[in-house]
């Protein structure tokens, strides 16, 4: 993997394939890393790399990708990391493809940098139903390796940072009004369990104006399909 420094910040990344190039957003939770497509039941690494140029990066603090962690951290450094990483490579306009934390990542970007994005697909968004605690339970089984009390970050630093990733609702990144405000092409892979509750997929799909719904998709009957409609939605969109 590659690497960029941006101030005290390292973020490493992977270029794979050859053609129109898609930023990957990979899922793992605050241990969102690249790698961790090759663990997923539909891998774009596998079946994109063909046909597509892929930019597959690792998060802040995730992988080998470093940065300080303040108080004030929240999901903007990681759009700003994301965007950062996008201009270095000197990529004007780009799809994008996100899994699980990959959904509120990818929100966050086409609500505020809409023109640099061709298209998006979400698979299974993490979204707030009845379920915050299980973020806070992820975040904080992540946190307990990175808290250092004499040279930090602090167990307090690290709480507050919590709360400023994990305490909205819906999308997290974005409102429902929000995101019906999204013009860009969606195509959403229905999340169905705990952190991916179908009712944030739906509502994704119900809002945005120009966004589609896959339903099954994750079961060995259903991948091929999926598999298909990505690839087709990409090339509509080039």
């Amino acid at each position: 993997m590659k690497s960029y420094k941006r101030g005290q910040t390292t973020i490493t990344y992977e270029i794979e394939g050859d053609g129109h190039q898609i930023l990957l957003l990979a899922p793992g939770g605050m241990r969102s890393a690249n790698n961790f497509w090759n663990n997923m039941p539909w891998n774009p690494r596998e079946k994109l790399q063909d046909q597509f140029e892929l930019i597959g990066m690792d998060q802040r603090n995730a992988g080998t990708s470093a940065a300080p962690i303040t108080e004030n951290d929240n999901w903007e450094v990681y759009k700003e990391d994301q965007i950062s990483l996008l201009d270095h490579l000197e990529v004007e306009n780009c799809h994008l493809i996100g899994m699980c934390i990959g959904g509120p990542f990818i929100a966050n970007l086409l609500k505020t940098y809409p023109e640099r994005f061709k298209s998006a697909v979400m698979l299974q968004p993490v979204g707030i139903d009845q379920n915050r605690q299980a973020f806070y339970d992820m975040f904080d089984d992540w946190a307990k390796e990175i808290i250092n009390e004499q040279s930090g970050p602090t167990t307090e630093t690290m709480k507050k940072f919590k709360h400023n990733m994990w305490d909205g609702d819906f999308l997290l990144t974005a409102t429902e009004q929000e995101v019906s405000r999204i013009k860009t092409p969606l195509l959403i892979l229905m999340g169905n369990d705990l952190y991916h509750p179908q009712s944030t997929s739906r509502k994704i799909a119900d809002l945005a104006p120009n966004a589609t719904l896959f339903e099954k998709w994750k079961s060995s009957d259903f991948l091929e399909g999926a598999n298909t409609a990505v690839i087709d939605f990409l090339n509509q969109h080039t």
